[in-house]
């Protein structure tokens, strides 16, 4: 028997991956039905941070579907807790959970700004934008107290850096003062993913992430301050989330939001069991249908990793939303203007914080 979903959190579970050979334990036996009674309430899960300091924080990455290759991801975890997040697995890692553990075990990195500087001042470093939120958010709650996101952000504008930010929150406007600037050098670009228009389901698809209506005011404030924003639908999970595709580029278009995406759930390795426990906690009456629809776009299987392919979904079920997306578009007025960033203003910095002369 499983046991209930933790409230305010996305895993219904704390199930270790078995893929590297690490020891799983369950609870079972009647016990489970009746352990408050019992033994009492247990503990109340809470959120730790750990604080790591690596020699490097910038990843690069070749992979040919992706359109950088350079990121900087200031924490591991992320206490957003999306169940369809498909970093989860990158816990397994630490031999911590991709469930539970992933959204309460974080890690931080405090000094990032400072090791990004030098590389910036590396001799032979090519500046080209550096992605922000490609794995864990980089807004989630936890920045309101590190500012990791922000130090980075402040070294970018220092340096003429182009940086782009993909996020979930509507804590984002925290930095608008510095994102402000930085759109007017054309060093800047934010995109915000919204998943539904119902409070409640995003309470259980994306337990801490801020409210629908904060993330779609949150884009239409980026637009008024000049900051080229973006709307991604991100992930359509389908009879879930699906039915909010127009809405959702509807109030977009009606902010002049200038561009939008969508992108079809991926459940790699861990993510895929998490999210079938979870569909069966929130949503039995539906969770074959929903899966069948995944394996029919995904060739059968929960996910497909092959590059290109993992994110362009297949068959009938795929050309139907990719119909559904470029329609709502053109209704919403969404011309889907790209940003191009600027990289030519770079200026090295000296690794004692003054910009290089030469």
């Amino acid at each position: 028997m499983k046991p209930p979903p933790v409230h305010g959190r996305g895993a219904p579970s704390g199930a270790v991956p078995t893929r590297f050979g690490l020891a799983t334990r369950e609870a079972d036996g009647d016990w489970l039905d009746a352990r408050e009674d019992i033994d009492g309430p247990g503990p109340k899960l809470r959120t730790t941070v750990t604080e790591e300091f690596p020699k490097t924080v910038m990843s690069f990455n070749r992979s040919p579907d992706i359109p950088f290759d350079r990121s900087l991801n200031a924490y591991r975890g992320c206490e957003h807790g999306c169940i369809y997040c498909y970093a989860r697995p990158t816990h397994a890692y630490h031999d911590l959970s991709p469930g539970l553990d992933f959204e309460t075990k974080l890690f931080a990195k405090p000094q990032a700004a400072e090791i990004l500087r030098k590389t910036f001042a590396g001799k032979g470093y090519r500046p080209l934008p550096l992605a922000m939120g490609t794995n864990t958010d980089p807004y989630q709650p936890i920045e309101r107290d590190y500012r990791i996101t922000r130090a980075v952000l402040e070294l970018c504008l220092e340096v003429r850096h182009p940086v782009t930010i993909t996020t979930k929150s509507a804590r984002v406007l925290d930095d608008l003062d510095l994102l402000a600037q930085l759109a007017r050098l054309k060093l800047v670009a934010v995109g915000i993913s919204v998943t539904s228009l119902d409070p409640r389901l995003s309470g259980l698809l994306e337990p801490r992430a801020s409210a629908p209506d904060k993330r779609l005011a949150a884009l239409g404030k980026l637009v008024e301050a000049g900051v080229p924003a973006h709307v991604s639908v991100a992930p359509v999970i389908p009879s879930i989330t699906d039915m909010f595709l127009e809405g959702i580029l509807e109030r977009a278009g009606a902010l002049g939001v200038p561009s939008a995406s969508w992108i079809m759930v991926r459940l790699p390795h861990e993510v895929a069991p998490l999210f079938r426990e979870w569909l069966e906690a929130h949503f039995s009456d539906r969770a074959g249908k929903v899966m069948a629809i995944i394996n029919d776009v995904r060739g059968g299987k929960d996910n497909d990793a092959r590059f290109f392919t993992r994110m362009k979904p297949q068959g009938v079920w795929a050309d139907l939303i990719r119909s559904r997306f470029r329609i709502a578009c053109r209704r919403a007025g969404i011309e889907q203007v790209k940003t191009d960033l600027d990289c030519s203003q770079f200026r090295a910095p000296s690794v004692d914080g003054q910009l290089a002369l030469f």
